[in-house]
């Protein structure tokens, strides 16, 4: 295998009937390292064995590319409409063998920190203990739950950084399609920099402005990302196109919903000059093709949508200084996952102005080469 070659199959794919109850999914297992895998347990109707290989092979790329020693792994279940906490409970009883053999499994679309706490007590599994490794001296949610905004930290970074790198000056025009935990957090953390959001988008359309009031939007949406109409400040636009958002003039779109959500169908009326991906898979190859050949810079969820993933990578390989008190252990993740979004971000693009094509293999390789 040389360099830029990277594995073609999976390390391997359990298929899920349920331990005990009605069940179907998938655990795809993409690459073990030391022994170890992790990543997010997604649910939705239309999930997929080869959507969730797809996103554990994002995740085994995003824990290279971070530098950290532990392979990508994600879990999917096809939503049923059945009780939900019976579901988690089947879940975590058939998942049970996974989890304590090192690969953690956590939360994805459709899944919030309190099915995960079902999950994981059905299955007995506790991260604070793992064979081989210090016990962690605090439990999993109160490490991880402070932690709820890495991701949208991280993305916000990504976007900074390459908004700078193609010399853009001043307050950028933003636009971020999903308001879930993930663009809301990137919206705070760009206004906060000065930079002024003018459309947000949810499953019933496109909110635009010449400035949004964020923080009314936050007010104004549920846990789900779902934003209500009746809050919402005089003078929007309201737009009910699926992909309405594309029409709104920026200099940044952030892409924090589904996958796919920037195809070679659609790629062709973008506006902004960058475009980062907090979601994952948000873009397909041939849309990625279409925006580099219109001059767009694109960061890849694999380099901006870790923070999550590393944040808990960090805890279950026992990076985590977890002597420190709780703020400042806090601020040293969000250092550290700020630090490597910006560098990869940084050498992303230093590699894409030397070469035509794909310049993410090239980094993925070094950072192979780097983690031997």
């Amino acid at each position: 295998m040389n360099a830029l070659e990277e594995p073609q199959a999976p390390a391997f794919v359990t298929r899920l009937h349920g331990s005990g109850g009605s069940l179907r999914g998938w655990v795809v297992v993409d690459s073990l390292v030391d022994g170890l895998a992790m990543g997010g347990t997604r649910m939705t109707a239309g999930v997929s064995e080869e959507e969730v290989a797809g996103l554990a092979r994002d995740m085994t790329d995003k824990f290279t590319l971070a530098g950290l020693r532990i392979g990508g792994a994600k879990a999917g279940i096809v939503a049923g409409g059945t009780d939900r906490e019976e579901t988690f409970r089947t879940f975590g009883r058939t998942v049970k063998p996974l989890l304590h053999g090192g690969i953690h499994l956590g939360i994805d679309m459709g899944v919030t920190p309190a099915d995960r706490a079902v999950f994981f007590a059905e299955a007995g599994y506790d991260p604070r203990f793992r064979l081989g490794a210090p016990d962690m001296p605090i439990d999993w949610r109160t490490y991880y739950e402070p932690l709820i905004d890495a991701t949208g930290h991280g993305v916000g970074v990504a976007a900074v950084t390459a908004l700078e790198a193609r010399g853009h000056q001043g307050p950028a025009r933003v636009v971020i399609q999903g308001f879930g935990a993930v663009g809301r957090a990137v919206a705070r953390f760009l206004e906060a920099r000065g930079h002024i959001v003018v459309g947000v988008a949810d499953v019933q359309g496109t909110i635009s402005a010449d400035r949004l009031p964020v923080a009314a939007l936050v007010a104004a949406t549920d846990t789900f990302g779902h934003i209500e109409r009746s809050g919402l400040p005089q003078g929007v636009t309201l737009s009910e196109g699926a992909d309405a958002w594309l029409d709104v003039d920026a200099d940044l779109l952030v892409l924090a919903a589904q996958k796919h959500a920037l195809t070679a169908e659609n790629a062709h009326r973008l506006r902004a000059g960058v475009v980062v991906e907090g979601a994952n898979l948000a873009s397909n190859g041939a849309a990625k093709e279409k925006a580099a050949g219109a001059g767009v810079t694109l960061v890849p969820g694999v380099i901006a949508n870790i923070g999550g993933a590393a944040s808990a990578a960090l805890a279950v390989t026992r990076v985590v200084p977890f002597g420190l008190e709780a703020g400042a252990r806090k601020a040293w993740v969000f250092d550290w996952v700020g630090d490597r979004v910006r560098q990869n971000t940084m050498d992303l693009l230093e590699i894409a102005a030397g070469r035509a094509g794909d310049p993410l293999p090239e980094l993925l390789a070094a950072r192979r080469a780097e983690r031997r």
